[in-house]
C-alpha cells in the first residue's frame, strides 16, 4: 500500500500552506497597525545603512563626544533615514536626557529613540 508517501506529501503541503498563510497574515497586521502619535517612520533600507545614515550616526556620536563630562564609550548610535536610536549605557540619569537633547540638535535628525540605560558597574 502506498498511503504513507501520500500522507507525507499531504502533511508537507498542508504545513507549507499554513506557514505561508501565517507569514502573509503577519505582513497584513504590521501594515495595518497604527503608529504612535508623533512617531516618524523611517524609509525602508532593507536593513542596510546608507552612506547618509552612517554620516548622520557619526555626526551624532561626535556631538556627544564633544559634550563636556559625557562619556560616550558605552553609547551606540544608529541612524536610518533621519531617525536616530541611542542605546547602551551612561553613568547618570542626567546623561540619558542630555544624550537625547544633543542628538536632537544635530542637523538631519528627524526623531530620536532613546534606549539608554544606567550603567551599574561590572567587571572592572
Amino acid at each position: 500500500m502506498k498511503t504513507a508517501p501520500l500522507r507525507f506529501v499531504t502533511a508537507l503541503t498542508l504545513g507549507l500552506f499554513a506557514a505561508g498563510a501565517a507569514y502573509a497574515q503577519s505582513d497584513d497586521m504590521a501594515a495595518s497597525m497604527p503608529m504612535a502619535s508623533g512617531a516618524a517612520m523611517a524609509p525602508a533600507h532593507n536593513g542596510h545603512a546608507t552612506k547618509a545614515d552612517r554620516a548622520l550616526g557619526k555626526a551624532v556620536r561626535r556631538a556627544l563626544d564633544k559634550t563636556q563630562g559625557f562619556d560616550v564609550s558605552g553609547v551606540f548610535v544608529r541612524a536610518r533615514g533621519g531617525a536616530v536610536t541611542l542605546s547602551g549605557t551612561v553613568r547618570s540619569g542626567d546623561q540619558i536626557r542630555q544624550a537625547e537633547d544633543v542628538a536632537r540638535s544635530v542637523q538631519g535628525v528627524t526623531s530620536v529613540t532613546n534606549r539608554l540605560t544606567l550603567f551599574h558597574g561590572g567587571n572592572g
